[in-house]
């Protein structure tokens, strides 16, 4: 392809003038953010894998049989108490009514038989025959209680069936699954809907037994996810190994907001006891064809390309190994372009 001189002219004049190029042509100082290395206390690692679960997450069942008139639509929120799905009552009410009427027949009897003990004491002073009947009338009086005594109860527990037919969170959630749809008859334990407590998350990792002893409670770990990384605690450390895996669990706190229920995530577990190394930042490393390095400024402020090695990395640091020391400042932001030697300009904060 043929290209005009004077459009050619024109493109380089204007390079010339990008901001990112000039400095090299006009020998200044390229521009870098610094930090230092340090030694920090790190242990090697490796990745496991991990789900985000919630801590409150359960299918409401029906405790009493019935029609279903009503069930929450999916995304519905509730607190506790709200009510989620609600069972037709007309036959529970009926029978609620049936049992006052005996509730209040037994009362009546037994006012009756209260007052007719409380007559024939009376006569039983001075009349043989009336203390035999005193003696009747206590028996059917205690009956009388029992009797009310029972009426009672079932009415209680036909109230209590009544109460029931309102399916309540038990907790604050969201609905995340009809099982049910009205008009569909249930019977007592069957799934009506699924309610997911989203404020109240943790992430469910397994890893090797080997690694059991390296992971404590109120441990922090990295994890990391398609679309966040982010450093938790771990909140449990299960003791007890399963059979066919050799795998421990563990559990860990996590922030709600940040990853939904069911996200798959990459737990660092350590493998070994924490050593101290020197770190720098992730941001220092430079991955070139010829490997990996980093830019230390030296006294002249000018950039020195050492070659270094990876170890294990925490968080947004990350061991290496090379002709690094202790209080050296690399260059974490403007090392894509620098070139050995070359001269900088150290950017505050």
């Amino acid at each position: 392809m043929k290209i005009h001189r004077h459009i050619a002219a024109g493109l380089a004049t204007t390079f010339l003038f990008i901001p990112g190029l000039c400095w090299p042509q006009m020998g200044g100082p390229a521009l870098v953010r610094v930090a230092e290395a340090s030694l920090q206390d790190i242990a090697p690692v490796t990745m496991v894998p991990g789900t985000v679960v919630s801590r409150n997450d359960a299918r409401l069942s029906a405790e009493v049989p019935g029609r279903l008139i009503s069930v929450a639509d999916v995304g519905t929120e509730v607190v506790v108490g709200n009510p989620v799905a609600e069972i037709e009552d007309t036959m529970l009410r009926l029978q609620y009514v049936e049992l006052q009427a005996q509730v209040s027949r037994a009362e009546a009897r037994l006012r009756f038989l209260e007052s007719e003990e409380k007559r024939f004491s009376r006569l039983a002073e001075s009349n043989l025959a009336a203390a035999t009947q005193l003696e009747q009338t206590r028996s059917d009086r205690d009956v009388a209680r029992g009797d009310l005594g029972i009426a009672n109860s079932q009415l209680e527990q036909i109230a209590d069936q009544l109460q029931r037919t309102r399916i309540r969170a038990p907790f604050d959630g969201v609905v995340v699954e009809r099982l049910m749809t009205p008009g569909e008859r249930v019977i007592e334990g069957s799934n009506v809907v699924r309610l997911v407590d989203q404020a109240s998350l943790e992430i469910i990792a397994r890893a090797p037994l080997d690694y059991f002893p390296f992971v404590k409670k109120g441990q922090a770990l990295d994890v990391s996810s398609r679309t966040l990384t982010a450093t938790v605690r771990v909140r449990t450390v299960v003791a007890v190994g399963d059979y066919n895996t050799h795998q421990f669990e563990l559990r860990l706190d996590l922030e709600p907001g940040l990853l939904p229920v069911g996200q798959t995530v990459r737990v660092s577990i350590p493998t070994a006891v924490t050593r101290k190394v020197l770190a720098v930042p992730r941001d220092a490393l430079v991955l070139r064809p010829e490997g990996e390095s980093v830019f230390v400024v030296d006294s002249e402020n000018q950039a020195q390309q050492i070659r270094v090695r990876v170890g294990a990395g925490r968080g947004d640091y990350v061991e290496i190994l090379g002709d690094v020391a202790p209080g050296d400042m690399v260059v974490i932001r403007g090392n894509e372009r620098l070139q050995p030697g070359q001269s900088v300009s150290i950017l505050d904060g």
